[in-house]
């Protein structure tokens, strides 16, 4: 003999019953969407900075970042898990922001971003005080933080052909 469930209650209770449902379903799939975008930011970043290490060399002892002629326009915040780095050579490679995060390069020595599209240079440039070498010919920059003066080993800063450099910061006295 066969079993019949009888169904109590109206057609709003049954109504309300699958709202809830669907509602806990898109909740699911949003948190599943979040997921998987989150995951694939992972998987970016991993593969940015695989593409990274794949341009470190070391050169007279010295571990370099060297891209040339490549689409950088934005550096990945992976690039800080090769802060051992004491050179940055990036050429023609349309980047068009110093990234803030350039100030935890303590070990930089060398910063050459010339011929690239850079409006302009971020104040935590002023923290790397062990940078020689400040590069920054043929881009797009306005003007030049005065905390730059914080950098006590700098020995040469070049800006030719940026065109539209209007504020440069006051010279830092030497000491006898």
């Amino acid at each position: 003999m066969a079993e019949t469930a009888v169904c109590l209650g109206t057609f709003s209770a049954v109504k309300t019953l699958w709202e809830v449902r669907i509602h806990k379903i898109n909740e699911e799939l949003q948190r599943e969407k979040e997921f998987r975008q989150r995951l694939l930011l992972v998987w970016e970043e991993r593969a940015a900075l695989a593409k990274l290490k794949e341009k470190v060399i070391n050169e007279g002892g010295r571990a370099i970042l060297r891209i040339e002629e490549e689409e950088w326009k934005t550096l990945p915040s992976c690039l800080l898990k090769l802060i051992h780095l004491q050179e940055w050579q990036l050429h023609r490679t349309s980047l068009q922001k110093i990234p803030q995060f350039i100030g935890r390069f303590h070990s930089l020595v060398v910063l050459d971003l010339s011929r690239n599209s850079i409006e302009s240079v971020p104040k935590e440039i002023g923290q790397l005080t062990s940078l020689q070498e400040l590069l920054l010919s043929y881009n797009r920059i306005k003007s030049v933080p005065k905390e730059i003066s914080n950098c006590i080993s700098l020995e040469r800063l070049e800006l030719a052909v940026n065109r539209s450099i209007c504020d440069l910061p006051p010279q830092r006295k030497m000491r006898n």
